[in-house]
């Protein structure tokens, strides 16, 4: 074989790469915009055991078909607060076992007789995913359509790889060059790098399937190159932790530890197989008999052995394996301020996941309309009593709600220029940025019945007990708005945007009764002339909070004839 068709081989496997990158990203982000209900719930129930973690983990990768961006979603759960490190383990662990569905999903695409390969009609699937991507007007088809591209893509790169691998296979310095490559541990070094130039451990063991299949290495040299695949896979989640915190950090470790582990253990007991059986009992020679004349098939299930078999051996030593991190990265003498203002449920990293980067940011906007409903109800206490014992309180919950209203519509700016997202989803991003704006406005108008308070508290008067009567009335229905607003807003729940509009209407009437009625005891001296402008600016401002609670729930006829 001449120079050119060397170059030729080269490039060709280039473009399989390139391809099978491109479809991988293509299935994942489709895969997960289809997915993404079930993604935006599932990771909150890891918390329930170890076992429904990597539960969790497997099905989650296998869904996506990336175990990258379960890691790095899963970091991005550490680094929120949402999760614990060891939750954030037993998904790791899961994670492992649910990529190896890809090199399962290739194993099957090499068969082929003498008839049509499994490969060409796998691939044929981009030409019907891109026909249905180009003429469907629904979203949910378009998705399907993307998905199926993907699909059928990913064997085309694959039929590109193994041709070039075929290419290969004839050159006989090529052959000798591999052949002579037998160190276990160079051939893990080997996998290691290529994966983490890649950072994509399916492409690395999609090439050593193709190289064990064209005979271009040994199915043991497969074996220990695809093990390098799992260290190599590391890459994502170390460069995902660097930026974020110390539990983010520890979470990127522990997957290291993880794989690394699994690799040591396995080379331990391939290296006393061949000690103790003179070299006649390998990895490679069990698979073969277990799996006869079907070399993907037997590379593929070691993948998956591997990775099964390492999370049973790791999985009791959980606990274990979480101190250990904390103690290599401990926590800093100087720790930050837990009081510090900060957003609790989304975090950077989950821009790598947008479906659920969007059901987190739902989340915030909840807690948000939780503190800016805890300052309204500290307010009107400390209005009614002037007593100022919760000002401190009050005054670092205004911060926080100043700080959400700033962090996380920077936030959703980020997550809308994402690919991946359903027109659902864009829609709701959409509908934040006021919804935010509305909850800041009711801390703000808590802040000014605040200032009503001191202003009364400066003069020694307070309001009747005709007026206080009429505030906690007052404070009921804006609390039952509160919870028919919040019930629309979290279930789209129509029928509690009509309650709450009703209770908005009752509102208005009451303020405006609480106004007449108080204008009426100034007149008869009941009222002091002092507070009296304090009550007014008071029941005006409570008639705003109502407006933009109903704002809040009215967000959800935007979406109302989206599926």
């Amino acid at each position: 074989m001449g120079t050119t068709a060397v170059i030729s081989a080269i490039l060709t496997l280039l473009a399989g790469i390139g391809i099978f990158l491109i479809a991988c990203q293509m299935m994942s982000s489709n895969l997960e915009a289809a997915s993404s209900e079930r993604l935006k719930h599932m990771f909150a129930k890891a918390s329930r055991s170890k076992l429904l973690g990597v539960g969790i983990g497997a099905l989650g990768t296998a869904a996506i078909q990336s175990s990258g961006a379960t890691t790095v979603m899963t970091i991005g759960f550490v680094n929120a607060g949402i999760i614990s490190l060891t939750q954030a383990a037993t998904i790791i662990y899961g994670a492992n076992i649910g990529t190896t569905v890809t090199a399962q999903i290739v194993a099957l695409g090499m068969f082929g007789g003498g008839g049509i390969s499994t490969s060409v009609i796998f691939s044929s699937f981009a030409g019907l995913g891109a026909f249905i991507s180009l003429f469907s007007k629904k979203s949910s088809w378009k998705t399907m359509g993307g998905i199926l591209t993907g699909f059928g893509m990913l064997f085309v790169g694959l039929s590109l790889m193994s041709g070039s691998m075929e290419d290969f296979a004839n050159l006989d310095g090529v052959k000798t060059f591999l052949a002579s490559i037998g160190n276990p541990i160079l051939l893990v070094i080997l996998g290691t790098l290529f994966t983490a130039i890649i950072q994509s451990s399916s492409v690395m063991t999609s090439i050593a399937l193709a190289m064990v299949v064209t005979g271009l290495v040994s199915l043991e040299q497969g074996i220990y190159l695809t093990m390098g695949s799992n260290i190599g896979s590391c890459v994502v989640a170390i460069i995902a932790g660097i930026t974020s915190s110390k539990n983010a950090k520890r979470t990127a470790l522990i997957h290291l530890i993880f794989n690394c582990a699994g690799v040591i253990f396995f080379m331990l007991v391939g290296w006393i197989l061949g000690l103790s059986t003179g070299g006649r009992i390998n990895f490679g020679s069990i698979f073969e008999t277990a799996f006869p004349g079907a070399p993907q098939t037997q590379l593929a299930m070691f993948h998956t052995f591997f990775n099964v078999i390492t999370v049973i051996c790791i999985l009791p030593l959980t606990e274990l394996l979480v101190k250990t991190v904390v103690k290599i990265i401990p926590d800093s003498v100087t720790t930050a301020n837990p009081d510090e203002p900060r957003l609790h449920f989304v975090d950077e990293n989950m821009l790598k996941t947008p479906p659920v980067a969007v059901q987190q940011t739902k989340q915030e906007i909840i807690r948000m309309s939780t503190l800016a409903m805890e300052n309204f109800n500290r307010a009107l206490h400390m209005v009614s009593t002037l007593t100022f014992t919760e000002k401190e309180k009050f005054e670092k919950t205004e911060d926080e709600i100043n700080f959400i209203n700033r962090a996380l519509v920077d936030f959703v700016v980020k997550l809308s220029e994402y690919k991946g997202i359903s027109e659902r989803d864009h829609v709701y991003l959409a509908t934040t940025y006021r919804t935010v704006r509305d909850l800041e406005r009711i801390g703000d108008y808590a802040e000014n019945i605040l200032e009503y308070s001191e202003a009364m508290e400066n003069v020694g008067k307070g309001f009747s007990s005709d007026a206080l009567g009429e505030i906690t009335a007052l404070k009921v229905m804006i609390t039952d708005l509160y919870t028919f607003a919040m019930k629309a807003y979290v279930d789209e729940d129509f029928n509690a945007l009509d309650q709450a509009n009703e209770v908005e209407e009752k509102i208005d009437d009451f303020t405006k009764m609480m106004e007449d009625n108080h204008i009426k005891r100034l007149s008869e001296g009941v009222c002091s002339p002092e507070v009296g402008s304090q009550y007014l600016s008071l029941s005006s401002n409570a008639e705003r909070i109502a407006d933009h609670l109903v704002n809040v729930a009215k967000s959800i006829r935007s979406l109302k004839n989206i599926k």
